[in-house]
């Protein structure tokens, strides 16, 4: 076993098997979730046109035999229709927000249960938390998937759980300060909104708010905007990767090392694919991440089509931990804006903006067809001493604005300074882009 940093932990020893060892664990699981599987008339209907059972289940490659699974078939098969264990076994249900029509459901057995607690557990526990620490939930708690993982994995590290849930944020500064706590647990853009009512509050959030890591995730976002992050509260910031359809948080997250998310392989099979083709993309280059559950009782998925872009890693990290690492997501594969046929995503904006002195994390993306062509416009909030009435100074900042988006996108752009609060504040996933375009 490689050796893993003195400031660090393995949780498992999972973690830190060898990847002969974990190629025929993965094997044997697979082969276990394709005979799952095999009772529920979805799949046993995919399996049939395939010409395929367990029994051709030999490796972990075998896994690309296997039908795909997209998000219109979890909606298709509301509500409990890829149910692979009898209802009465059934020990809880979680969703997504249905915003898009009905909810896509999240279902777990106890066993599912434990399973999931233990990979926050692991992560958690690579990115700082120790047992007797305090950590700060900031997630929504209900049909969300990611407020109750967390607050398990955390229980399961053994540290005190803070149920703060998303809301009220003058309150959440009041009890990061009076209880002491050492971690915040939220989506990127609430921390930025924290450190920023902190300040209005009068108080220096990287001195006066106690917190020493954080644990972000539910949204993109940027190297930079982790930067911010860390200079606003002081803290050191990890970032942790999951999706309800397959388990919720828990199917990746960051070391000591932070320099990618550990794939959590022994209990999820994941492949990088071209989005277009299909076919694997070569280790460093950008795909779409498809994932397959391994140990997932309730309602296992075959390679489910996350339509998340990243790059995976296959060398083995100085934690010394063996899992491959995926890259922090850069975009989705069916929402990125086709802009005058360039592809861009948010985050590459965001990028953009964190570059030049004078702007915040707090923007929005309007695009729009006013004729035959498209056009962009990016209004972006400017700090308040950069905020003014002197035309030279704010013409000076619009054009390094374009220029960064430019230099990353390749498309330029209508720049709208506003000032600060000038632009929605989100508690959970931000919403960045208004596409007008029919």
């Amino acid at each position: 076993m490689a050796t893993v940093l003195e400031d660090d932990v393995v949780w498992d020893k999972a973690e830190c098997l060898s990847r002969d060892e974990l190629a025929a664990l993965q094997a044997r699981r697979l082969k276990q979730t394709v005979q799952r599987v095999s009772h529920v008339p979805f799949y046993q209907k995919k399996l049939a046109e395939l010409g395929i059972s367990e029994e051709d289940i030999a490796s972990a490659d075998d896994v690309r035999q296997l039908p795909l699974t997209v998000k219109d078939d979890l909606r298709g098969a509301y509500p409990l229709d890829l149910l692979a264990v009898d209802r009465s076994e059934i020990a809880r249900i979680h969703g997504s927000s249905g915003t898009t029509g009905k909810p896509t459901f999240a279902v777990y057995t106890k066993k599912d249960l434990e399973t999931w607690s233990h990979l926050c557990a692991r992560f958690l526990t690579a990115g700082g938390l120790r047992a007797g620490h305090f950590a700060h939930i900031a997630f929504g708690y209900g049909l969300f998937t990611g407020g109750f993982g967390l607050h398990y994995g955390v229980e399961r590290v053994g540290a005190g759980v803070i149920p703060a849930a998303s809301g009220n944020t003058r309150r959440q500064i009041t009890l990061l300060r009076d209880l002491d706590t050492e971690t915040i647990i939220c989506t990127p853009s609430y921390a930025l909104n924290i450190a920023e009512v902190a300040i209005e509050e009068g108080l220096d959030p990287a001195k006066d708010l106690p917190m020493k890591f954080g644990h972000f995730g539910g949204e993109p976002w940027t190297e930079d905007m982790r930067v911010r992050i860390e200079n606003d509260l002081g803290i050191t910031a990890f970032n942790n990767y999951g999706l309800s359809e397959v388990m919720g948080p828990g199917v990746a997250g960051e070391c000591c090392c932070r320099s990618g998310m550990h794939l959590q392989e022994d209990h999820f099979l994941v492949e990088c694919v071209d989005p277009q083709t299909l076919e694997p993309v070569t280790p460093g280059s950008v795909g779409e991440l498809v994932i397959t559950t391994l140990t997932k009782e309730a309602m296992p998925v075959l390679r489910y089509r996350t339509r998340d872009l990243c790059v995976v890693h296959d060398e083995v990290c100085d934690c010394g931990r063996t899992t491959r690492r995926m890259g922090r997501v850069i975009g989705r594969s069916d929402d990125m804006l086709i802009i005058r046929g360039v592809n861009v995503f948010p985050s590459q904006i965001e990028e953009a903006l964190l570059r030049v002195e004078g702007t915040t994390p707090h923007y929005e993306i309007e695009v729009d067809r006013p004729g035959n062509l498209d056009r962009v416009k990016v209004s972006v909030e400017v700090s308040g001493e950069m905020f003014s009435d002197r035309m030279t100074d704010m013409n000076v900042l619009k054009r390094a604005i374009d220029k960064e988006i430019r230099t990353i996108t390749g498309i330029g752009a209508q720049i709208d300074l506003v000032g600060p609060q000038s632009l929605s504040r989100f508690e959970g996933k931000a919403k960045r882009v208004v596409d007008k375009r029919v």
